[in-house]
């Protein structure tokens, strides 16, 4: 573990240096293969009669700011979730927060013609708020607080709710089938650059959000009575930090779909590198999440060409055994 200021500053400066190899990795890798100096001229020397610039700037930057941004939403929404909870089993894809706003936006895509990309970021929040509501409630209120399991055994249960009824859509409205896999394997491909752009406000707002809890974020981690002792006003905090999730999360799975793990793995590799003090857990979270979905969706492009694996595939592939390794723990809670 990282202990002295001058180290942990290092290591996020590590992070950071990873992001952008990633990118780079990400923009210049594929079935076109190209140099890094190619990759630096079609960004900052655009030259439209160069096939090599067309790609980076039509698809390949588009899918690196995409990943980028979505797997920060849910490396910070899971590190959240974790210290919320104070279960190391929480993430978004766990306790159906994913699974939540995946229906909700099936839902609206098979009996509704939207157009806008806004409208189904904004289903999916509301998607996302519905399941988590209902974890909260089955696994976070009353006896079910006192065993720690049992916010996870209530987010399988939700989790497997929605992706019932998901499925259940699918086989009343075949003809919405191929729209809805793009959700259901999760993916970074294919949209324009600024279908991002109505996603950035309440990204901008939940970065803020973070920044300014914390401090309250790092007394969550302690028993409801000692932080309510030291100040801390549990419950607004717990409202304020599920907006925080719903945003990030919500956001995510409107942009790509169902991609799940990267909220799991990521505050686990953040709290072993930064130790238990959020105010540098975060930001290293956000980097790491970022760059593991690069990663993978750069890894993707390779594995079956030319035809490209879901990325939601991939991370699952990684996190499986991170969540079996995690489960055997004696006890999940943080």
């Amino acid at each position: 573990m990282l202990s002295t200021l001058p180290v942990k500053a290092l290591g996020l400066t590590l992070c950071l240096a990873l992001l952008l190899a990633t990118t780079l990795a990400s923009i210049a890798l594929g079935q076109t293969a190209m140099s890094f100096a190619t990759v630096i001229n079609a960004l900052f020397n655009y030259d439209a009669s160069q096939i090599e610039h067309i790609i980076v700037r039509a698809n390949r930057l588009n899918r690196a700011v995409l990943a980028a941004l979505v797997g920060s939403s849910l490396a910070i929404a899971g590190t959240l979730m974790q210290a919320m909870t104070r279960n190391g089993l929480a993430s978004p894809s766990l306790l159906g927060i994913n699974a939540g706003a995946l229906f909700f936006v099936a839902m609206a895509f098979t009996f509704f013609s939207l157009t806008r990309l806004q409208d189904y970021i904004y289903i999916a929040f509301f998607g996302a708020a519905v399941a988590g509501l209902l974890v909260y409630s089955l696994g976070m209120t009353g006896a079910a607080a006192r065993a720690p399991v049992s916010i996870v055994l209530a987010g399988a249960a939700i989790t497997a709710l929605f992706l019932a009824f998901t499925q259940g859509l699918l086989i009343l409205n075949r003809e919405s089938l191929e729209g809805i896999l793009y959700w259901l394997g999760g993916s970074v491909a294919g949209k324009p650059l600024d279908s991002v752009i109505p996603f950035l406000p309440f990204y901008g707002i939940a970065i803020v959000g973070t920044a300014l809890l914390v401090r309250q974020i790092n007394l969550m981690m302690l028993d409801d009575d000692v932080a309510r002792s030291l100040g801390q006003r549990v419950v607004l905090t717990r409202m304020a930090l599920g907006v925080v999730i719903i945003l990030l999360a919500g956001g995510a799975v409107a942009l790509a779909g169902m991609i799940g793990f990267i909220g799991l793995i990521i505050p686990h590799l953040a709290r072993g590198l930064f130790g238990r003090d959020h105010r540098w857990v975060l930001p290293s979270a956000a980097m790491l999440g970022a760059s593991l979905l690069l990663g993978a969706d750069t890894l993707s492009r390779f594995i079956v060409p030319p035809q490209e694996v879901p990325v939601g595939a991939l991370t699952a592939l990684v996190g499986t055994p991170v969540f079996i390794a995690i489960a055997r723990k004696r006890s999940p809670t943080l």
